[in-house]
């Protein structure tokens, strides 16, 4: 913990509508909620399936689970350091030379990768849902989007998740094995 912060404390819980919550818990329960999205959205897949790549230039659903669980960590360190240092810098990844970079993706257990980011999350909410409202206005600097808050990282990281499960079910449905889509729900 920085010497300019309160250690954290729990907060009270009570029994409240999700209007009466702070806009930052309802944030850090649709980013919980998230949690076990990718490993459904890659469940009955064959190993074929997970590292095809439909058309030249395109990431494999393997290589996006794989980006996923990166990006998913680098969240949770962010929001660590946000809290736990002053000023701290955020430094960018190049996604695209990590997944060429640090192989072999295709042959790592794809279901590991999905437990990894649920359990992560999990985590991660706990540590967030002690927060004062407060905390969320934190920040760092990022060295490509420069000044970042803890909440800025928060909603981008539960909008990234999103965004690359429209493309798994998208790549799902091109492989002939489309299932449901399910995404962060608006409203945990």
């Amino acid at each position: 913990m920085n010497s300019n912060s309160a250690p954290l404390a729990p907060r009270p819980r009570s029994a409240s509508s999700q209007a009466d919550k702070p806009p930052s818990l309802r944030l850090v329960e649709r980013y919980e909620a998230g949690a076990p999205l990718v490993g459904y959205a890659i469940a009955h897949l064959t190993s074929e399936q997970l590292t095809t790549r439909l058309s030249p230039g395109t990431w494999s659903i393997a290589e996006v689970v794989v980006h996923l669980l990166d990006s998913e960590l680098t969240f949770s360190d962010r929001f660590k350091r946000i809290l736990a240092e002053t000023d701290p810098v955020l430094q960018a990844f190049d996604e695209s030379r990590w997944l060429v970079e640090i192989p072999p993706h295709e042959l790592l257990p794809l279901e590991e990768a999905a437990q990894m980011i649920e359990l992560n999350r999990r985590w991660t909410a706990r540590i967030l849902k002690r927060l004062q409202p407060a905390d969320f206005g934190r920040s760092g600097r990022h060295s490509v989007n420069g000044r970042v808050t803890l909440a800025s990282i928060l909603a981008y990281a539960v909008g990234h998740l999103d965004h690359h499960l429209r493309f798994l079910y998208g790549k799902r449905g091109n492989l002939g094995s489309s299932i449901e889509p399910r995404y962060t729900p608006d409203v945990v």
